[in-house]
């Protein structure tokens, strides 16, 4: 994938004489023992990422972590005291006012904590505002700012104030407004921290159902380590203004980078970030639809289980056969299509394995994995769902037992 944004050591230093203070972290000093002796404070030190095209890259910490400093850095809301912020491949930290300004204007927009709307302005004039700052047309702009209303689901609330609308919806006019500008990157700084348990969980899908259809790259700051997991393709976990790990949520959860991390993750719920493809085993036992019975029953036989998958040629799932269906078909001469059972629940290997506990619930049979082709990949048991078998283990090849 195409990188759009990296950080070469950047570090934010607060204070008259920021460059100063680098030494004294190279020597090993403490963010405390900094303030304390120089009345500075270490915002960021040393941090190199890069940011994928198209990616969701959360940056997550305690508070007093640094995650919102960086982010800032990002537009040189905050300018780096050292480093380079490369966009596209050019540094903007040495950006002239003019430059960093059409930079701000077309390529980055922010959408803040606290929403940041006009309370004096209509819904579609707070939308709006960026294009007209930027001399938009009125019809143009009133055009775009409809689209991305409507984007953001609040068609129909064009001509009400800021006031008028909860919390969510309020957040999501600050979305909307982001949007119109149709900048490549989108900085959220804990956009949804505000808003109640429900509401933040109907904004988190929100969010993911607009990056599935606009592809932004977005850079998403938060201190809760679930909303880190479920939204980010990649996570960059921070202390004391360090970037400590970098990581997909699978690959931080399987391999923290230390004892830190690990206290930080130990109540991620695992499954709303583990999918089918990570519990799933591989059907060892399965046959095709020009087999007979008897091929099935010795298959069921020699693996020491009472089903079987059928497929056919190109590996598309048929359904599933018994064995007690397929010893009385036997005995009355039927066919394998003449007792085969179709309603079996497939599964898409990205599914979360916390959305397939009522699947589980509701399947009589194995749950079955299949991949972008509908091809079977993989089965699922239902014990391994309702007993919430998320383990270290999950990977490791094991025998189908139905």
């Amino acid at each position: 994938m195409e990188t759009k944004v990296k950080l070469e050591h950047v570090s934010k230093i607060f204070g008259p004489k920021p460059k100063s203070v680098i030494p004294m972290i190279k020597r090993g000093m403490s963010k405390d023992e900094i303030l304390k002796q120089t009345n500075h404070t270490v915002g960021v030190y040393d941090a190199s990422l890069e940011i994928k095209k198209g990616e969701v890259f959360v940056i997550m910490g305690l508070s007093g972590s640094g995650k919102s400093t960086l982010i800032r850095c990002f537009n040189l809301l905050n300018k780096p005291t050292d480093g380079s912020i490369f966009i596209d491949g050019n540094d903007i930290v040495s950006f002239n006012s003019s430059q960093l300004k059409k930079v701000r204007q077309e390529k980055i927009a922010m959408v803040f904590q606290h929403f940041g709307l006009f309370s004096h302005r209509t819904i579609l004039a707070n939308v709006e505002y960026g294009l007209e700052i930027r001399d938009v047309s009125k019809e143009e702009r009133r055009k775009i700012a409809l689209e991305n209303i409507e984007i953001v689901g609040l068609k129909g609330y064009e001509d009400k104030y800021p006031d008028e609308l909860s919390g969510g919806m309020q957040q999501r006019v600050g979305l909307a407004r982001a949007l119109a500008n149709d900048p490549d990157i989108l900085l959220m700084d804990e956009p949804f921290s505000a808003l109640d348990p429900l509401i933040r969980r109907e904004m988190q899908l929100e969010l993911l159902d607009i990056q599935e259809r606009l592809q932004k790259t977005i850079v998403f700051i938060t201190h809760d380590v679930n909303e880190a997991f479920k939204l980010g393709d990649r996570v960059a976990v921070m202390k004391d203004g360090r970037v400590v790990q970098v990581g997909t949520p699978e690959e931080i959860i399987e391999a923290p980078a230390n004892d830190y991390i690990s206290d930080f993750i130990k109540d991620i719920d695992r499954s709303k970030v583990f999918q089918a493809e990570h519990i799933m085993i591989k059907p060892n036992a399965l046959v095709s639809m020009k087999d007979g019975l008897k091929v099935a029953v010795k298959e069921m036989e020699e693996n020491g289980i009472s089903s079987v998958f059928a497929v056919d040629r190109s590996r598309h799932l048929k359904g599933i056969i018994t064995i007690d269906d397929a010893i009385k078909g036997i005995k009355e001469k039927q066919s394998l299509e003449d007792v085969l059972q179709r309603d079996v629940t497939v599964v898409k290997k990205d599914e979360f394995i916390n959305d397939l506990i009522p699947k589980a619930l509701e399947s009589m049979f194995p749950l079955a994995v299949v991949n972008e082709e509908d091809k079977l990949i993989g089965i699922i048991l239902r014990v391994h769902v309702l007993s919430g078998l998320v383990s270290d283990d999950v990977n490791e090849s094991k025998e189908y037992h139905g």
